[in-house]
């Protein structure tokens, strides 16, 4: 068993039975008071955040957490599967692991997946963009360009996304997939 002391951002530990990861952690020391360690916590499955003060000898059990890059295959119901490129292992990933960007990933692109123990998946992270082709939008008026104004757009994989109104039918665009807005036009 560790110790509170042993803790830093981005460690994961099960804290009253949930896996939670260590997002901000601060030791504070109030006057001639004890010294505490103030931290907030992400719960790994269901995504809420808590706040907890350990005590400066509290013991805590620290999590071992493997993050693998794997290649997203293809979609299987809730699932994305994703293949190790050394093993050739494939793992089902849930979807919602991925948030909103999960509409938007391209079969080839490369993820990174946090696996506690050996194939139990606790979070999972796409690129930061990617590159899509836009399949459909209602083009553009002309002159309606003294605001930065957006119109709705289809993308290829099926996905909605707001773009500005210079944007056409089988321009390629750039998405960030952390906010899920539009970055540039590709040439």
């Amino acid at each position: 068993m560790s110790t509170a002391a042993d803790l830093s951002n981005g460690t994961f530990i099960r804290h009253n039975g949930e896996l939670v990861q260590i997002i901000e952690f601060i030791h504070r020391t109030p006057g001639n008071l004890r010294a505490f360690y103030q931290a907030k916590m992400r719960n790994a499955k269901s995504g809420k955040l808590a706040e907890y003060r350990f005590g400066t000898g509290e013991s805590v059990e620290i999590v071992r957490v493997e993050v693998r890059e794997l290649q997203y295959l293809y979609k299987e119901d809730n699932n994305l599967v994703c293949m190790d490129n050394e093993t050739f292992e494939q793992h089902g990933i849930p979807s919602v692991m991925f948030g909103d960007a999960a509409a938007f990933m391209i079969e080839g692109m490369q993820v990174l997946v946090s696996f506690e123990g050996d194939d139990n998946p606790i979070g999972a992270t796409p690129p930061n963009h990617v590159e899509l082709e836009i399949t459909y939008t209602e083009p553009g008026v002309r002159g309606n360009t003294a605001t930065n104004t957006l119109k709705p757009a289809t993308v290829s994989t099926g996905a909605e996304i707001r773009v500005p109104l210079f944007v056409n039918i089988g321009d390629k665009v750039k998405i960030d997939l952390r906010t899920i807005e539009y970055m540039e036009r590709v040439k």
